[in-house]
């Protein structure tokens, strides 16, 4: 009972607070990057320009292949050798963000292609672009049908965060190591302390998930009776 106790002291609950604001402050970086990188990657994929959406979806599929502590070596030891030398902390968002920009964008090409054909060329009769169609009503539709596969992808991100405390990453894995570095019966105490900071973490992005399903669910069954009221007034 000491030992938990002497575990969970305010000094190591703040030291481990600390690594959590590093841990949150990469995984929201790294979200945000790969979001927008990923969005247009898969876009590009999917629409098919002549050469560059065959060169993208090479590179793409380089990356997924390939493990992303390596990305992360690459990173933090390889870039230095160009000139560019990063600190651990951006090594590490920018090896995320490379990497789940390359998983977002297959998740992004494959909520495109899930939309109906019809979609488009109903669009496209009624005068719109092919951009135009793209962005107002395919991309609308493809959002809504991926929130769950992305979401999934950015809870991985968050957990793979522990990866980079091989670069010392002061994040939340590093800091609970350098805790039981110190005293080995805080071994057990500090990985439950890591599984309940990790559960609430990844948790809230799940019921934010749902959250954006079942908004976006509804918004879309009211716009659905909204033409049926319409359709039926006319």
């Amino acid at each position: 009972m000491l030992t938990v106790l002497g575990a969970y002291s305010w000094i190591n609950i703040r030291f481990l607070l600390e690594g959590a604001w590093v841990t949150i402050l990469v995984s929201v970086c790294s979200i945000i990057l790969s979001y927008i990188f990923g969005v247009i990657l898969g876009i590009i994929r999917y629409v098919e320009i002549k050469y560059l959406s065959a060169i993208v979806g090479f590179v793409i599929d380089i990356i997924r292949n390939l493990p992303l502590i390596l990305i992360i070596f690459f990173t933090y030891f390889g870039l230095p050798n160009i000139g560019f030398k990063p600190d651990p902390i951006w090594a590490s968002v920018i090896a995320m963000a490379v990497f789940e920009s390359a998983m977002v964008a297959e998740i992004v090409r494959a909520g495109i292609v899930s939309i109906p054909v019809g979609q488009m060329e109903g669009a496209r009769s009624t005068g719109m672009s092919y951009w135009q169609a793209l962005r107002y009503i395919i991309l609308p539709q493809a959002i809504k049908n991926m929130i769950p596969a992305i979401v999934s992808q950015f809870i991985s991100l968050v957990k793979d965060t522990s990866l980079a405390t091989i670069i010392v990453l002061p994040d939340l894995m590093n800091h609970a190591q350098i805790i039981y570095g110190q005293n080995t019966n805080y071994t057990i105490p500090m990985f439950l302390a890591l599984a309940v900071m990790y559960f609430i973490v990844c948790y809230s992005l799940s019921l934010l998930s749902q959250y954006l399903d079942h908004r976006l669910g509804t918004a879309k069954k009211s716009g659905e009776v909204e033409e049926v009221v319409q359709g039926a007034e006319r």
